[in-house]
């Protein structure tokens, strides 16, 4: 059964790092396309990030030369390393798997459970 599973979220202050994991098992990360999807209140689900089947990054402009997007084939595991963030970035972040990068969070097939990042002073 596939399954996604992201750790690495917090709470940090404006100007802070963080690094977001995606554990995938189950499925062969290095065929699939892995997105980030950030949930934030109030606002649709966007997708900030994929990382296609062979590697190669897109990012929303809002998180160009900030974020960081890859993806570890011999671990099975998809980061997101997070750097300067500021409140508007605050939200849930999902990881989606599909065969490609897709435009709308909702066409991505598998999810994992979600991880939570604040950023306040």
């Amino acid at each position: 059964q596939a399954r996604l599973v992201e750790s690495g979220g917090g709470s940090v202050q404006p100007g802070g790092s963080l690094r977001l994991s995606c554990a995938a098992s189950g499925f062969t990360l290095e065929h699939y396309a892995i997105a980030w999807v950030r949930q934030a209140p109030g606002k649709e689900d966007e997708v900030i990030t994929c990382v296609n089947a062979a590697g190669t990054p897109t990012y929303r402009d809002s998180v160009k030369g900030r974020f960081t997007a890859s993806k570890d084939n011999t671990k099975n595991t998809a980061f997101l390393q997070m750097n300067g963030l500021q409140p508007e970035d605050t939200g849930i972040y999902y990881c989606a798997a599909d065969s490609f990068c897709l435009h709308y969070a909702s066409e991505f097939g598998n999810w994992g459970q979600g991880t939570q990042v604040t950023v306040s002073s």
